[in-house]
């Protein structure tokens, strides 16, 4: 059977790739330490699970009630217990729930803010009589 005809892998070798974890398969220490850091101060933050990747391991994405957000790496499926507990928050499968709307206003709000930053450059350099473009 030809390769092109085999849709759906039957028969394939399973890849020996893995993606990275860390140690233990949960939250490094100074990973650890970001986190607490960075919810000190704030008010209702949740976490969001990412999933692992080929590229990249397991993460968890901070986001306060203002839309500002972080994100770390939490090791593997170990982490995410290590997460709930160390910073008693709600945590949340982003795969099944998504991002909240007030990150993704706040991720839009920053990149509109750019873009005038950029038109504004350009126009500065455009009246210099530089090339705004380069």
């Amino acid at each position: 059977m030809s390769a092109v005809f085999n849709l759906f892998g039957k028969g394939r070798k399973n890849s020996q790739f893995t993606p990275p974890r860390a140690p233990g398969e949960t939250i490094r220490p100074d990973d650890a330490a970001y986190l607490r850091e960075w919810v000190q101060g704030r008010a209702f933050v949740e976490g969001y699970v990412e999933p692992e990747t080929m590229v990249n391991e397991m993460s968890v994405v901070l986001v306060d009630e203002q839309g500002n957000y972080t994100r770390r790496r939490i090791g593997g499926p170990k982490g995410i217990d290590a997460v709930a507990k160390l910073l008693s928050i709600s945590l949340y499968d982003v795969e099944e729930t998504g991002y909240p709307d007030r990150m993704r206003k706040k991720i839009e709000q920053e990149r509109i803010l750019r873009k005038r930053a950029e038109q504004r450059e350009r126009r500065a350099k455009f009246e210099r009589g530089e090339n705004p473009y380069s």
